[in-house]
């Protein structure tokens, strides 16, 4: 029994303290504590592509998602009310993390949920990495910000990284020391 508990924890993150308190004293609890984390399922994926799709011009297709299933990865999505506003993948390896993809619903952008999102990759991947690596668009401002905010530092360049309506740009790449 206890297993079968600790499994449905590991694709479910969410705490019904907070609900109750949110219901009893509405003004108690913020709407992006009530946010629920939980593991992206296949079902998911035609939310996760409506997002994709409409925040990238060069958006990844379904196959890229079902590989990232393939090679364990862990794949989340945020939920509000049981719409999914966000997903994140990230690839943990070698003592290394890798945030591979973030994204939040246009309609929910500026919220909070990215940095949801990004503190739940983080604790995801500390206790399992040293450092956690992004690529981020120079051109992408509200994100460069954010991960900056959460302790991400500039390392590198990676010329022509991304493709882009005329040519490619540069991909701007940050580190954070997980200790």
């Amino acid at each position: 029994m206890r297993g079968l508990l600790d499994k449905i924890k590991s694709y479910v993150f969410y705490d019904a303290d907070r609900e109750f308190y949110a219901r009893v004293f509405p003004e108690s609890v913020s709407r992006i504590d009530l946010l629920r984390m939980r593991t992206m399922t296949h079902g998911d994926l035609p939310g996760v592509l409506a997002i994709e799709n409409q925040n990238y011009e060069f958006p990844w297709g379904e196959d890229i998602f079902i590989d990232c299933f393939r090679a364990n990865y862990h794949c989340f999505v945020c939920e509000d009310l049981d719409k999914i506003v966000g997903y994140c993948i990230l690839s943990i390896g070698a003592g290394e993390a890798h945030i591979l993809n973030i994204s939040v619903d246009p309609e929910a952008q500026k919220q909070g949920i990215g940095r949801k999102m990004l503190e739940h990759l983080i604790e995801t991947a500390r206790g399992k990495a040293e450092t956690i690596f992004l690529e981020v668009r120079p051109s992408n401002i509200v994100a460069l910000g954010l991960y900056k905010k959460m302790g991400f530092n500039e390392i590198g360049i990676r010329k022509g990284y991304y493709p882009a309506a005329e040519g490619r740009e540069d991909a701007l790449m940050l580190a954070m020391e997980l200790f």
